[in-house]
């Protein structure tokens, strides 16, 4: 399993019952989580709550406050930070999971630079832009592409509040595999490209995404603006019932076939600190072989 144990300013105190308990810095969150079906380990730690997510029978929820909190406060991971802030969909702008993705590319990207080679990187689906900031901050120039204005915004303050200059990202409000075949056409290449798609969604021109009808042909597209040195590929997945076996098949026959390379997809999780790990999705790794 992937999983990182270097959080400082997170950590998941519980979960059971189909919520999860967390801690965001000093703030306590009860938010659901469907892969927690089995039974809470420390009942006493659920009584000291700032902010309960209630879901809906109809669908959405709302937050329920037990204290006053600010609207956003934000959270170290080693160098980097990043605005927290509860949406009315349940999140929080940051998944604390990826951190294990962002140790791993951040790791490739510096052993790269560090011989003064330029490494670009291809963030899609890059919501609040937390692996656009880990790329940046281990010296990648970044191309962050999300659907959504509003999630493109909260990555620039997120870029603002850990000093990376202006000219290191490119932001961009669109939807991915119409940027992507725009890049081709361009004949613009990254040494590193990583996505994160949703199970499903609409694209800014009410394009209807399915990960299970997409998935493959866009990293099939997208393998195609790799550069002749490339450096890593990696898919995340949160859908249920996609084992890390599908990631990695996507990649051997897409990537692999035509770089060589190493792939490595398993599941990714965090541990809680009641006890176990919660399960947090999967995540297919591509890397090159110098």
């Amino acid at each position: 399993m992937f999983s990182t144990k270097n959080w400082k300013d997170y950590e998941v105190l519980d979960c059971g019952n189909g919520e999860k308990l967390e801690r965001w810095h000093d703030v306590i969150l009860r938010r659901p989580d469907p892969q927690a079906i089995w039974v809470p380990r420390n009942a006493s730690l659920w009584e000291k709550v700032d902010g309960y997510y209630h879901r809906s029978a109809k669908g959405g929820g709302e937050w329920e406050f037990r204290r006053k909190i600010p609207e956003r406060w934000n959270i170290k991971y080693g160098d980097i930070q990043l605005y927290v802030r509860p949406t009315g969909f349940k999140h929080t702008g940051v998944f604390p999971e990826q951190a294990v993705n962002w140790d791993w590319m951040s790791g490739l990207i510096r052993s790269r630079a560090a011989d003064g080679s330029k490494v670009r990187v291809l963030n899609l689906f890059g919501y609040t832009g937390g692996a656009t900031i880990a790329c940046a901050k281990a010296g990648a120039t970044v191309c962050h592409v999300d659907a959504a204005k509003g999630m493109v915004q909260w990555a620039k303050e997120n870029r603002e509040l850990n000093g990376i200059p202006e000219t290191q990202v490119r932001w961009i409000v669109d939807d991915c595999r119409k940027f992507v075949e725009r890049e081709i056409r361009r004949g613009n290449s990254y040494e590193g490209i990583l996505m994160d798609p949703p199970s499903y969604g609409r694209g800014p021109g009410g394009e209807v995404w399915k990960l299970e009808d997409e998935l493959y042909r866009l990293v099939d597209l997208t393998s195609n603006i790799l550069s002749s040195e490339p450096l890593f590929f990696l898919i995340n997945s949160y859908t249920t019932g996609f084992q890390a076996s599908v990631l990695s098949n996507i990649l051997e026959q897409t990537v692999q076939s035509r770089f060589g390379g190493s792939i490595t997809a398993d599941e990714v999780g965090l541990p809680c600190t009641a006890g176990g790990v919660l399960p947090c999705g999967t995540s297919g790794r591509w890397e090159c072989h110098a």
